[in-house]
């Protein structure tokens, strides 16, 4: 069912953040940092899949992804829910069931027997597709499932996520420039707010974590120096 509240922008933004800290999908280490998918080091980790687990949370974030997505693109602006393989697929489904909308998901790469396909369920020529995924860092990702959509003859210009990086000045610009519009709840400068206002890590390590968000390359720089 569509939702009938409709909290302001800021409000979804903290409340997504306090529900990350409280189930702790979000995580600071300064000590020793993260390794990241790039191979890079970074102070602070997210993991959106934990949230499938957690169904009040769950439904409140889908609730706030259905209508931050319909208040910014429109009510009537979406044929098809694509998500992406394989963090997506469930907040796709769990956003078409909300809008009543057919559901499709977009494999990373053709699966090599069948009909190889990267598009999974029914998905038409002229449909206007929602890309669906759990967060965006640089955007290159979206760019691939937005080419497989396009692919079919359907079109792709949103997509929304639950968590943003937002420390990286070229990603709104690369999604930008291949007609795509970005869509999310929340970032890490909205977790860094919510925990300093929690007490929920160290003042030290909230610095730390800050520094990293101000200059995520010079500080992963300065750490392949220090190693």
């Amino acid at each position: 069912m569509i939702p009938s509240a409709y909290p302001t922008k800021e409000e979804i933004a903290r409340l997504s953040a306090r529900m990350l800290l409280e189930i702790k999908a979000v995580d600071f280490n300064t000590e020793t940092p993260f390794k990241l998918a790039s191979g890079l080091l970074s102070p602070s980790y997210v993991d959106c899949r934990k949230l499938i687990s957690y169904p009040r949370i769950r439904a409140t974030l889908m609730d706030f992804l259905t209508i931050t997505v319909m208040r910014n693109a429109g009510f009537e602006a979406f044929d098809n829910i694509a998500g992406g393989e394989t963090a997506g697929i469930p907040f796709a489904a769990l956003v078409a069931e909300r809008m009543a909308l057919p559901m499709t998901y977009v494999r990373k790469k053709p699966k090599g027997y069948g009909r190889n396909a990267r598009i999974e369920g029914v998905m038409t020529e002229g449909q206007r597709v929602l890309l669906v995924e759990d967060l965006t860092t640089d955007g290159g990702s979206k760019i691939s499932f937005v080419d497989a959509i396009r692919d079919t003859g359907a079109s792709c210009g949103h997509t929304a996520v639950i968590f943003y990086y937002d420390i990286f000045p070229e990603t709104e610009k690369t999604l930008g420039d291949h007609g795509v519009q970005l869509h999310s709840l929340c970032t890490w400068w909205d977790v860094l707010a919510e925990a300093r206002a929690q007490g929920s890590f160290d003042a030290a390590t909230l610095d730390e974590v800050e520094s990293f968000l101000k200059a995520p390359r010079a500080w992963q720089d300065a750490r392949k120096a220090a190693d």
